[in-house]
Protein backbone atom coordinates (compact mmCIF):
# COMPACT_ATOMS: atom_id res chain seq x y z
CA UNK A 1 0.00 0.00 0.00
CA UNK A 2 2.84 2.33 0.42
CA UNK A 3 4.58 2.15 -2.44
CA UNK A 4 1.10 2.90 -4.73
CA UNK A 5 0.83 6.77 -3.29
CA UNK A 6 4.59 7.45 -4.45
CA UNK A 7 3.73 5.20 -7.81
CA UNK A 8 0.06 7.00 -8.51
CA UNK A 9 1.94 10.81 -7.64
CA UNK A 10 4.60 9.85 -10.44
CA UNK A 11 2.26 8.71 -12.98
CA UNK A 12 0.15 11.33 -12.47
CA UNK A 13 3.52 14.12 -12.85
CA UNK A 14 4.52 11.78 -15.80
CA UNK A 15 1.24 11.84 -17.27
CA UNK A 16 0.59 15.86 -16.60
CA UNK A 17 4.43 16.26 -18.33
CA UNK A 18 3.80 14.22 -21.13
CA UNK A 19 0.48 16.84 -21.38
CA UNK A 20 2.21 19.43 -21.41
CA UNK A 21 4.91 18.43 -24.17
CA UNK A 22 2.26 17.03 -26.80
CA UNK A 23 0.61 19.99 -26.21
CA UNK A 24 3.31 22.22 -26.70
CA UNK A 25 4.15 20.05 -29.85
CA UNK A 26 0.85 20.46 -31.60
CA UNK A 27 0.64 24.44 -31.30
CA UNK A 28 0.51 26.50 -34.28
CA UNK A 29 4.13 28.22 -34.67
CA UNK A 30 4.06 32.05 -33.24
CA UNK A 31 3.62 34.58 -35.74
CA UNK A 32 6.85 37.05 -36.16
CA UNK A 33 6.60 40.39 -33.94
CA UNK A 34 7.49 41.91 -37.23
CA UNK A 35 4.53 40.87 -39.54
CA UNK A 36 1.26 40.78 -38.41
CA UNK A 37 -1.99 38.27 -40.12
CA UNK A 38 -3.98 40.36 -43.07
CA UNK A 39 -7.05 38.07 -43.14
CA UNK A 40 -8.16 35.10 -41.37
CA UNK A 41 -7.37 32.48 -43.91
CA UNK A 42 -5.48 32.86 -47.56
CA UNK A 43 -6.86 30.56 -50.30
CA UNK A 44 -4.37 27.83 -51.35
CA UNK A 45 -5.50 27.95 -54.83
CA UNK A 46 -4.53 31.60 -55.42
CA UNK A 47 -1.13 31.36 -57.56
CA UNK A 48 1.86 33.19 -56.20
CA UNK A 49 3.01 36.16 -58.16
CA UNK A 50 6.55 35.26 -59.52
CA UNK A 51 9.08 37.39 -60.72
CA UNK A 52 8.78 38.53 -64.18
CA UNK A 53 4.95 38.66 -63.93
CA UNK A 54 2.85 40.95 -65.07
CA UNK A 55 0.48 43.44 -62.51
CA UNK A 56 -2.46 41.89 -62.26
CA UNK A 57 -5.30 43.95 -63.22
CA UNK A 58 -6.45 45.41 -60.50
CA UNK A 59 -8.78 48.67 -59.60
CA UNK A 60 -9.60 49.44 -56.09
CA UNK A 61 -11.39 52.12 -54.43
CA UNK A 62 -9.50 55.45 -53.42
CA UNK A 63 -10.32 57.27 -49.96
CA UNK A 64 -13.10 58.72 -52.17
CA UNK A 65 -14.43 55.84 -53.46
CA UNK A 66 -13.70 56.99 -57.22
CA UNK A 67 -11.88 52.99 -58.78
CA UNK A 68 -7.86 53.55 -59.57
CA UNK A 69 -6.86 50.97 -62.39
CA UNK A 70 -3.54 49.76 -60.79
CA UNK A 71 -2.28 49.63 -64.22
CA UNK A 72 -3.22 52.99 -65.44
CA UNK A 73 -1.82 54.44 -62.05
CA UNK A 74 1.48 53.11 -62.85
CA UNK A 75 1.65 54.83 -65.88
CA UNK A 76 4.89 53.42 -67.36
CA UNK A 77 6.84 54.24 -64.30
CA UNK A 78 8.20 52.09 -61.83
CA UNK A 79 5.31 50.80 -58.65
CA UNK A 80 5.90 50.60 -55.16
CA UNK A 81 2.95 49.20 -53.65
CA UNK A 82 2.77 48.94 -50.10
CA UNK A 83 0.23 46.82 -48.24
CA UNK A 84 -0.83 47.73 -45.28
CA UNK A 85 -3.39 48.19 -41.71
CA UNK A 86 -4.50 50.84 -39.79
CA UNK A 87 -4.70 48.52 -36.82
CA UNK A 88 -0.87 46.65 -37.89
CA UNK A 89 2.08 48.01 -35.60
CA UNK A 90 4.73 46.97 -38.06
CA UNK A 91 3.15 48.67 -40.87
CA UNK A 92 1.90 52.15 -38.76
CA UNK A 93 5.88 52.29 -38.18
CA UNK A 94 7.11 51.92 -41.83
CA UNK A 95 4.91 54.21 -42.99
CA UNK A 96 7.09 57.42 -42.47
CA UNK A 97 10.06 56.14 -44.23
CA UNK A 98 7.58 55.85 -46.80
CA UNK A 99 6.36 58.83 -47.07
CA UNK A 100 9.80 59.87 -46.88
CA UNK A 101 11.11 58.00 -50.00
CA UNK A 102 8.01 58.85 -52.14
CA UNK A 103 8.71 62.27 -51.45
CA UNK A 104 12.32 62.01 -52.98
CA UNK A 105 11.30 59.98 -55.86
CA UNK A 106 8.82 63.15 -57.05
CA UNK A 107 6.98 63.09 -60.12
CA UNK A 108 9.46 61.01 -62.12
CA UNK A 109 11.10 58.41 -59.76
CA UNK A 110 9.63 55.48 -57.90
CA UNK A 111 5.55 55.68 -57.64
CA UNK A 112 4.69 54.67 -53.86
CA UNK A 113 1.09 53.87 -53.38
CA UNK A 114 -0.28 52.31 -50.37
CA UNK A 115 -3.24 49.31 -50.25
CA UNK A 116 -4.98 49.59 -47.30
CA UNK A 117 -6.67 46.34 -45.94
CA UNK A 118 -9.07 48.13 -43.85
CA UNK A 119 -12.80 50.10 -43.65
CA UNK A 120 -12.34 53.58 -45.52
CA UNK A 121 -13.66 54.96 -42.07
CA UNK A 122 -10.84 53.47 -40.12
CA UNK A 123 -8.37 54.56 -42.65
CA UNK A 124 -9.28 58.24 -42.72
CA UNK A 125 -9.04 58.54 -39.00
CA UNK A 126 -5.35 57.44 -39.31
CA UNK A 127 -4.78 59.11 -41.95
CA UNK A 128 -6.07 62.27 -40.19
CA UNK A 129 -3.56 61.45 -37.22
CA UNK A 130 -0.62 60.02 -39.33
CA UNK A 131 -0.62 61.69 -43.31
CA UNK A 132 1.15 60.86 -45.94
CA UNK A 133 1.49 62.40 -49.13
CA UNK A 134 1.29 59.21 -51.29
CA UNK A 135 -2.58 57.42 -53.08
CA UNK A 136 -4.11 55.20 -50.99
CA UNK A 137 -6.65 52.86 -51.93
CA UNK A 138 -8.90 50.56 -49.74
CA UNK A 139 -9.52 46.76 -50.07
CA UNK A 140 -11.70 44.37 -47.36
CA UNK A 141 -9.20 41.66 -46.07
CA UNK A 142 -9.75 38.31 -47.02
CA UNK A 143 -8.95 34.77 -48.57
CA UNK A 144 -8.56 36.63 -52.30
CA UNK A 145 -8.04 40.27 -51.66
CA UNK A 146 -5.64 42.46 -54.12
CA UNK A 147 -2.57 41.47 -51.57
CA UNK A 148 -3.06 37.75 -52.39
CA UNK A 149 -3.39 38.95 -55.72
CA UNK A 150 0.12 40.75 -55.55
CA UNK A 151 1.57 37.10 -54.36
CA UNK A 152 1.00 37.66 -50.57
CA UNK A 153 0.00 33.85 -49.92
CA UNK A 154 1.34 34.22 -46.49
CA UNK A 155 -1.23 36.58 -45.69
CA UNK A 156 0.96 39.11 -43.31
CA UNK A 157 1.51 42.94 -43.01
CA UNK A 158 3.49 44.91 -44.14
CA UNK A 159 3.98 43.58 -47.27
CA UNK A 160 5.16 45.49 -50.68
CA UNK A 161 6.16 44.68 -53.84
CA UNK A 162 8.25 46.47 -56.78
CA UNK A 163 7.11 46.60 -60.28
CA UNK A 164 9.02 47.96 -62.93
CA UNK A 165 7.91 50.21 -65.78
CA UNK A 166 6.94 48.02 -67.58
CA UNK A 167 4.88 46.57 -65.21
CA UNK A 168 6.69 43.04 -64.47
CA UNK A 169 7.38 42.08 -60.57
CA UNK A 170 10.75 43.00 -59.65
CA UNK A 171 10.63 41.79 -56.13
CA UNK A 172 8.49 41.42 -53.12
CA UNK A 173 9.11 41.84 -49.52
CA UNK A 174 7.23 40.25 -46.62
CA UNK A 175 7.82 42.77 -43.43
CA UNK A 176 8.68 46.64 -42.48
CA UNK A 177 11.25 48.40 -44.39
CA UNK A 178 13.86 50.01 -41.83
CA UNK A 179 15.05 53.44 -42.25
CA UNK A 180 17.09 53.59 -45.30
CA UNK A 181 16.34 50.31 -46.27
CA UNK A 182 13.76 51.39 -49.40
CA UNK A 183 16.53 53.07 -51.17
CA UNK A 184 18.84 49.93 -51.49
CA UNK A 185 16.09 48.03 -52.11
CA UNK A 186 14.59 48.88 -55.01
CA UNK A 187 17.92 49.17 -57.02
Amino acid sequence: MKWQRPALLWTAVLAAGLGLWAGHRLAPAPVAPEAMPAAPAVAAAAPALQVGDSLPALSLPDLEGRPLDLRQHAGGRPLLINVWASWCAPCVEEMPELARFAHIQGEHGVQVLGLALDTPEDVRGFLQRVPVDYPIVIETPGPRDASVQLGNTQGLLPYSVLFDAQGRLVKAKLGPFAHGEIDSWVK
